[in-house]
C-alpha cells in the first residue's frame, strides 16, 4: 500500500486541490488512507491539511531533524519552512 512508506518528515507533493504543485512536510499519519500535510507559510502547524494519500506525489527525501522537532513539539512554522526551502535542493 502507498501508504507504508509514508512517515512524518516526508516531503510530498499536492497532485490536486487548491495547493496543486506546493511542497508539503507530512506532521501526522492518520490512518492508511490520510495523512496532515504543513507547510509553515499557508498551511501552519496550528492548522494542518488533512489530504489523501493518493492525492500526493510522495518523495524519497525524509527530513529526520523535522520529525524530531514534531516529536518533541518544539517545532515553528519559520523552522518548517526553512527546511523546507533546503529540501528543494534535494529534488
Amino acid at each position: 500500500m502507498l501508504s507504508e512508506k509514508i512517515r512524518v518528515g516526508q516531503v510530498v507533493k499536492s497532485l490536486s486541490g487548491r495547493e496543486t504543485g506546493r511542497l508539503f512536510f507530512v506532521v501526522k499519519v492518520i490512518d492508511p488512507q490520510y495523512v496532515l500535510i504543513s507547510d509553515g507559510k499557508k498551511r501552519k502547524l496550528d492548522r494542518p491539511k488533512l489530504k489523501k494519500v493518493k492525492h500526493l506525489k510522495v518523495y524519497k527525501f525524509f527530513n529526520e531533524e523535522v520529525k524530531n522537532k514534531i516529536a518533541s513539539d518544539k517545532i515553528t512554522d519559520a523552522f518548517l519552512r526553512a527546511e523546507l526551502t533546503k529540501s528543494k535542493n534535494n529534488f
